[in-house]
């Protein structure tokens, strides 16, 4: 049986190593497992305290995906198995510690390059959202499509979505939206776009680079070698940037169901458009307003206050049965008819949605409070 995760080091100069990391579930797209997500900690952990070590790679196995998400079936089978009150152990240690994962990459002292070819969507966008080097490729294909399965866009969601130009982040979050590489740069999930085919050559020059014992010396090297390789006319045309105007006007709203119902009046020939209202249509309307509350109130967090608050939701979403039950729909019997508790975004309570942001511990404080 293969590991799930490949390290290796590589020579680089001036006597320093390259550490490579390699999600390495391919069949799975390279979905995030538990064990996974405390491999990739420890590692990254040990080559941030190792002084030989100048910058880690991070990339997926395969050239489909460099990671398609959480293995969020296997939460499922869990709660479905033990029940919602029962498995809130392991659903703890799930969220908690990707989100530790991927607050460790945020602020990571060391460049982290993360090579975003194929799909990348949900615990892949955490994975990748965080790193000092964000390489998207022409077979980037991203999305946090959370409303298909009654989550909501976590893994830092609520900071990188709140970030994006305008209110561009708000409609990939209720859309589910695909976006390619030309979208990743402008809504800045992404750094650097480098053709697939010179992914070998950048590592080589990288490794060639005269290292330091500085971390963001570093991170200036790295930056200017990605940018030698960056070839813009090649760039696909995307969809986020044409349509800003549209995506501002539909999202000027001060309730979700205001948003909803803008988002689903739009009547347009471009299938790009025609898929997201579609998403937005059929997907979960407890999600929807998860989404439109955790960017309203998440405006003005700092980043570790925006991993607790998730975390809180995350445990919620779990001990409520729209996520169980859409997981089934899309992934498990995979007959694409969930049934949520609610028909529409407009029948879905006020205090069905601020349970969602109700520490669900009885006792205790919130176990990311350590993160700084």
């Amino acid at each position: 049986m293969s590991e799930s995760v490949l390290f290796t080091e590589e020579d680089a100069g001036n006597n320093k190593r390259f550490g490579i990391a390699t999600l390495n579930v391919e069949k799975k797209l390279n979905s995030l497992t538990l064990e996974m997500v405390g491999l990739l900690y420890q590692q990254l952990f040990d080559w941030e305290k190792d002084e030989a070590i100048s910058c880690v790679w991070l990339q997926g196995a395969g050239e489909k995906a460099f990671c398609a998400g959480g293995d969020v079936r296997c939460l499922r089978d869990k709660i479905v198995a033990l029940g919602a009150e029962q498995a809130q152990g392991f659903v703890q240690d799930f969220f908690e510690n990707e989100y530790r994962l991927d607050y460790l990459i945020h602020r990571y002292s060391k460049p982290i390059i993360a090579w975003g070819n194929g799909f990348v969507m949900g615990g892949g966008i955490g994975l990748l959202s965080g790193a000092s080097h964000r390489i998207v490729t022409e077979t980037s294909r991203m999305a946090m499509p959370e409303i298909t399965i009654g989550l909501f866009p976590d893994v830092g969601g609520t900071w990188f979505l709140n970030h994006a130009p305008g209110r561009t982040g708000l409609f990939l979050g209720l859309t589910g939206a695909h976006f390619n590489a030309a979208d990743a740069l402008f809504v800045g999930l992404a750094d650097r776009f480098i053709q697939r085919e010179k992914k070998a050559d950048v590592m080589a020059a990288l490794k060639q680079q005269h290292w330091t014992d500085s971390g963001e010396k570093n991170k200036i090297t790295v930056s200017a070698v990605l940018r030698e390789y960056e070839n813009l006319e090649q760039l696909p045309e995307g969809n986020v940037r044409p349509h800003y105007d549209l995506i501002q006007a539909v999202t000027d709203g001060e309730t979700t169901e205001q948003v909803v119902e803008n988002i689903l009046a739009i009547e347009s020939d471009q299938r790009w458009l025609q898929k997201a209202v579609a998403t937005l249509k059929s997907g979960c309307p407890s999600t929807a307003h998860l989404v439109f509350q955790q960017l309203q109130r998440g405006k003005k967090l700092s980043l570790p206050e925006v991993f607790q608050m998730e975390l809180v939701m995350a445990m919620q979403c779990a001990l409520h049965p729209d996520f169980p039950e859409g997981v089934r729909a899309l992934l498990v019997d995979k007959d694409g008819k969930p049934q949520w508790q609610h028909a529409s975004v407009s029948e879905v309570p006020a205090e069905w949605v601020d349970a969602h942001f109700q520490a669900p511990w009885a006792q205790g404080a919130n176990p990311l409070l350590d993160i700084r």
